[in-house]
């Protein structure tokens, strides 16, 4: 594609990068992510992802924005408070790059609408705070073909990986086969988080998103990286795909979302 000279000047810091350049750019700018969540997560993940250059965004999420949303989601501002979450992002995206087209999806994501709206998009990147929606997410993904950036906080803590359907990698039934029950894993609501945490993993889910489409450095797909703030350090730890696993295994059970809710 031809650069505008403004887009020469915004993008000059990748276009140098041997490993972006403009092509590399221009391939962000062509691609579609769809964002689950518009909160601590999503937050630092939608702004990085605007500020790259990704030229449609889809922003999932059915909240409005609240005072206490303000400690740790920076997508969101004090005079926004009572505005639908997808509006706000669609606000700040405009503030922050008029290359972006940011697609509000207020909605809640269940088994009715999941495969449709996904085969939209090039890519995933979930940031939900919850067992349910992770689990209908990566089933999704996998029988969309799409590949799944994923991520998630609590307290101190934050975990990320990349999930690829269809090159016998793992999924993230091969971490966790089912959901817990509700009552061993506390929200962030109920055990709280550091904010900046938020920040630091929804980066880090914005660079993983980039280098996939990209193509470039290695891929987090079969891994699982492990971040403790307090310690403070970085594990990453190989996840196999599991034989058993009821979703990509040998011999799966689960064959459709019929499964997952429906609103």
């Amino acid at each position: 594609m031809d650069f505008t000279e403004a887009q020469i000047r915004r993008y000059a810091r990748h276009i140098i990068l041997p490993e972006v350049g403009g092509v590399g750019q221009a391939r962000l700018l062509d691609a579609k992510v769809l964002v689950i969540g518009a909160g601590g997560l999503g937050s630092p993940l939608i702004l990085y992802l605007a500020a790259a250059g990704i030229g449609t965004i889809g922003v999932v999420d059915d909240d409005a924005v609240e005072l206490s949303n303000l400690q740790r989601q920076v997508l969101h501002a004090t005079g926004r408070i009572g505005m639908a979450k997808v509006d706000s992002a669609r606000a700040a995206v405009a503030e922050i790059n008029p290359d972006v087209t940011l697609v509000p999806h207020r909605l809640r994501l269940d088994a009715s609408n999941a495969l449709e709206l996904i085969a939209q998009y090039d890519l995933v990147a979930d940031g939900s705070d919850n067992f349910d929606t992770r689990f209908l997410v990566n089933d999704a993904c996998f029988f969309a073909r799409k590949p799944l950036v994923s991520a998630a906080i609590l307290r101190f803590d934050g975990q990320l990986a990349t999930f690829r359907p269809g090159e016998g990698q793992p999924c993230y039934r091969c971490l966790y086969h089912s959901a817990p029950p509700a009552d061993q894993i506390p929200t962030c609501a109920q055990a709280g988080v550091l904010g900046s945490v938020a920040g630091t993993m929804g980066s880090l889910q914005a660079t993983e998103v980039i280098k996939e489409i990209l193509g470039i450095g290695e891929s987090m797909a079969g891994r699982l990286m492990i971040y403790d703030a307090l310690t403070p350090g970085f594990r990453i730890v190989r996840v196999p795909r599991d034989p058993a696993c009821p979703l990509c295994g040998d011999h799966p059970v689960i064959t459709d979302l019929s499964g997952h809710a429906r609103t």
